[in-house]
């Protein structure tokens, strides 16, 4: 019995100039399978400038002397350029110290934010037959519908009580305020681990400590990518706090600092712009750097 095959089309550099017809049908069909959505992609360019206009505006202020920011409009590009700005900015609001400050801040915002809420997660998650635990998830999502301003007096007169009127207080209240969004978004993960994972882990002689430093956390690797952006963006740029915590001038961070370009009665809007371009660095190349685990834990967690 003689058994016949349909050739395959020849693709690439050795296909045919006079391509078969069956060629032909075949990219027809690859390219129907990518259809762009020309409308959509208009509506996501007019959103992109709300974004790149704003950059691009802040770049070109940064640039300009005194003289060219009070002439033409904003968005007009200087001609020459003054990288001068960026040094003077440098100088003025010392900004390795700042930096240093806000660096502190950050870094253990982050840690702290992916150790407590994580665990917390992992008690709720696993405990969730219990009444205490399913009552704590709730007493943790009604912190979410309380305005901030409105509790944050008395938050920063028992910080002050404490010795807390410094950038550790700081930490210890971004830590605190970030449990209850952070724990909404770690809970959904948690649940799509399989407890036999567990169960075996402890058939071994695995503690419950171990079963998460060794089992559990490593498994929300793509939540602790969403989780620490998060909390790297929300204390890095955070301005409230600082202003209204840290006695200490020495130990202001960034945002805080900046504002000693704006006087009683002018701005210097060419040095405050620079110094906004500084600080809005490091954002700006963690995001970029990992703005692709945003999205793929949200919706793991999502839906799993």
């Amino acid at each position: 019995m003689t058994v016949y095959t349909r050739p395959e089309p020849i693709t690439g550099a050795a296909a045919p100039t006079g391509a078969t017809p069956g060629f032909r049908k075949n990219r027809r069909s690859n390219r129907e399978g990518f259809k762009v959505n020309w409308w959509l992609t208009a509506l996501m360019l007019v959103a992109s400038l709300t974004v790149l206009l704003p950059l691009y505006f802040t770049v070109a202020m940064a640039l300009k002397s005194p003289d060219q920011i009070g002439t033409g409009t904003g968005l007009a590009w200087p001609n020459p350029m003054n990288w001068e700005n960026f040094a003077a900015a440098y100088v003025a609001t010392n900004f390795p110290r700042a930096f240093m400050s806000t660096g502190f801040v950050t870094v253990l915002s982050v840690l702290g934010s992916l150790a407590c809420s994580s665990l917390v997660a992992y008690a709720i998650a696993r405990n969730w037959n219990h009444r205490f635990f399913r009552g704590s998830f709730v007493y943790l999502l009604s912190a979410m519908f309380i305005p901030f301003p409105v509790i944050i007096l008395p938050l920063i007169k028992q910080t002050a009580l404490l010795g807390l009127d410094n950038p550790a207080g700081v930490v210890f209240l971004h830590v605190l305020g970030g449990i209850s969004f952070n724990t909404l978004l770690y809970i959904a993960f948690v649940r799509s681990i399989p407890v036999e994972l567990e169960e075996s882990a402890r058939m071994d002689g695995a503690t419950t400590w171990q079963v998460f430093r060794r089992i559990i956390f490593p498994l929300l690797a793509p939540m602790n990518a969403t989780v620490g952006i998060f909390a790297f963006l929300g204390s890095w740029n955070d301005f409230l706090l600082p202003q209204m915590m840290i006695a200490d001038p020495a130990l202001q961070t960034l945002p805080v600092v900046q504002m000693l370009f704006q006087g009683e009665f002018n701005t210097n809007y060419s040095l405050a712009f620079a110094s906004y371009l500084m600080a809005m660095a490091p954002t700006l190349v963690v995001y970029i750097l990992a703005q692709r685990w945003v999205l793929s834990g949200v919706m793991r967690g999502a839906v799993k």
